[in-house]
């Protein structure tokens, strides 16, 4: 089995041998999927940042970390009469959300728009600038792009906390449990 992921010229720790790196409900859910899968544990990694660099530009420039390697998630809700359906949507820094067209059709909504940030930050008890698919709101779904099941791909995204970040395998985070691959999730800008 590989080891431990790395990525640019940070340390990196085993994530849940650093709990005080997680947000609650982040540390919570990868504790919960590493019962389900013995690869969480040695292959989910984390990485204490300077919180005014979470940025993903700031943080790949200071850090010589590759954009489709970033795994940028904003969550978007899209409503159909009184049904409101919330998704997290996981996309590399190299792209953007479709959320027009690609996002609003898999919610079966009208309209979607992203989530305001107090709600999306109150609802899933991580911080604004590190919300990540691990750890969220058992109804929302969590929409991946389909770059990430890319033989080699790595995962760089939040924790739940703006002071560090995960890094996985692009094929685990496809394999995490809940998720929904979707082609064409990204498009370039």
């Amino acid at each position: 089995m590989p080891g431990l992921p790395t990525l640019g010229d940070l340390t990196w720790t085993p994530a849940l041998d650093r709990p005080d790196l997680l947000a609650p409900p982040v540390a919570d859910a990868l504790r919960a999927w590493a019962a389900l899968d013995d690869r969480v544990g040695g292959l989910v990694a984390v990485t204490e940042i300077d919180p005014d660099h979470a940025d993903t530009a700031t943080l790949n420039d200071l850090h010589g970390l590759p954009p489709e390697a970033s795994a940028n998630c904003v969550v978007v809700a899209g409503r159909r009469g009184d049904v409101e359906r919330v998704a997290a949507c996981v996309v590399t820094a190299a792209t953007f959300a479709d959320v027009n067209t690609r996002v609003r059709k898999l919610l079966d909504a009208r309209k979607a728009s992203f989530l305001p940030m107090e709600r999306a930050t109150d609802e899933s008890g991580m911080e604004y600038g590190g919300i990540t698919p691990v750890g969220l709101p058992a109804g929302w779904r969590v929409l991946v792009d389909s770059r990430f099941a890319a033989p080699g791909a790595l995962a760089l995204m939040g924790s739940g906390v703006r002071r560090s970040k995960l890094l996985m395998s692009g094929e685990l985070l496809c394999a995490m449990p809940g998720v929904e691959v979707v082609d064409g999730l990204g498009v370039t800008r």
